[in-house]
């Protein structure tokens, strides 16, 4: 390669690094990231920190969580889809604040590659900004980073940072559960964003990447379309009817046996009935092609419940009826002794 060819970073472009393309980044997302700002925001991308005005609450409690999207990031690429990558990840992370109640402030994000493809991250951060203006949390930072040698030339991978808000008062911690609460199911998209290495493995997808434009009439439609269906937000349905929740379980990775615990008080029992729902056919499509037991498949996947509310039965009828899909999945009870935290039957 001559020096012309190299260019004005010529070393650097010839150790992989192409400054030019991360700043064709910058410049192809900017646009997508500045739909959603609203008039908190003093000053979003571009400064090296980005200036949040905290405003509206008398006794704020901040709530932060980050997180990725794991390996749906491989189906994402085997489809060429970028954009519903970028939705997962704000609506995963939305999720995980709001099970303390928290309204969202503020999103972040980090892009990884091993080679940047500007068209590429602005398709990714397109998702992330319709997903933020749905709950209108500003996309106001986030970082690009080329690394070749870490990533392969088209590998990437993705962070999300999230920051919320909710007055002390209100901040939803599970303390307020107690035996006689009902527990309230919300249905999922699909499986999320967990789950995903497992069934890449099942359906071979490395060795048959074609598998994923097969049509499946169990699902109505390509198994890759219902893979890379995106993570479901809670935010606003849930919102509506804040005051009457008592715990929020986020179902990510480790599904039920793992997520719904962490929000019980250690006196109570969390009893779930596995037959109050219909295991969508995604689920069962997966386990049978992959052979795997059922009590697997309920610590790696959602299996069509993606949130759990816990609230009074008095409450309940209501609930049940302002939240679409919803069903009544089972009940807490007094923890007996030697007795573990949860019951799925």
């Amino acid at each position: 390669m001559s020096a012309q060819e190299r260019g004005r970073d010529g070393a650097y472009r010839v150790a992989g690094v192409d400054i030019d393309a991360g700043q064709r980044a910058v410049e192809l997302l900017l646009p997508h990231a500045r739909t959603t700002y609203n008039p908190r925001v003093l000053a979003g991308v571009g400064p090296f920190g980005a200036l949040f005005r905290l405003q509206g609450y008398q006794e704020p409690v901040l709530v932060s969580s980050t997180d990725g999207v794991g390996t749906k990031l491989r189906i994402a690429a085997l489809m060429g889809v970028h954009t519903t990558i970028g939705m997962d990840l704000v609506n995963h992370c939305v999720n995980d604040i709001w099970t303390s109640g928290a309204d969202p402030l503020f999103f972040l994000d980090y892009i990884a590659a091993g080679k940047l493809v500007p068209e590429r991250v602005a398709e990714v951060v397109q998702g992330m900004a319709t997903a933020c203006r749905e709950v209108d949390c500003p996309l106001i930072g986030g970082e690009t980073a080329e690394m070749p040698g870490v990533y392969s030339s088209e590998d990437y991978d993705i962070a999300g940072f999230i920051v919320g808000a909710v007055e002390r008062w209100r901040v939803i911690d599970g303390t307020a559960i107690r035996a006689g609460d009902l527990l309230i199911g919300l249905p999922s998209s699909g499986l999320h964003t967990n789950g995903y290495s497992l069934a890449r493995h099942v359906f071979r997808l490395e060795e048959d990447p074609n598998r994923l434009q097969r049509y499946e009439p169990e699902l109505g439609r390509t198994l890759g379309e219902a893979l890379l269906e995106p993570h479901r937000c809670y935010y606003k349905p849930l919102k509506l009817v804040q005051n009457h929740i008592r715990g929020l379980a986020h179902i990510t990775g480790g599904g039920i046996v793992d997520n719904l615990p962490r929000i019980l008080p250690k006196s109570v029992n969390a009893a779930i009935r596995k037959a109050t729902w219909e295991v969508p056919p995604l689920f069962r499509i997966i386990q049978k092609a992959g052979n795997v037991e059922e009590e697997e498949m309920y610590r790696v996947f959602n299996m069509g419940i993606g949130m759990i509310v816990v609230a009074r039965q008095v409450d309940a009828p209501a609930l049940l009826k302002s939240l679409p899909g919803s069903v009544a999945i089972g009940e807490v009870t007094e923890r007996e002794h030697g007795q573990g935290p949860l019951s799925l039957v």
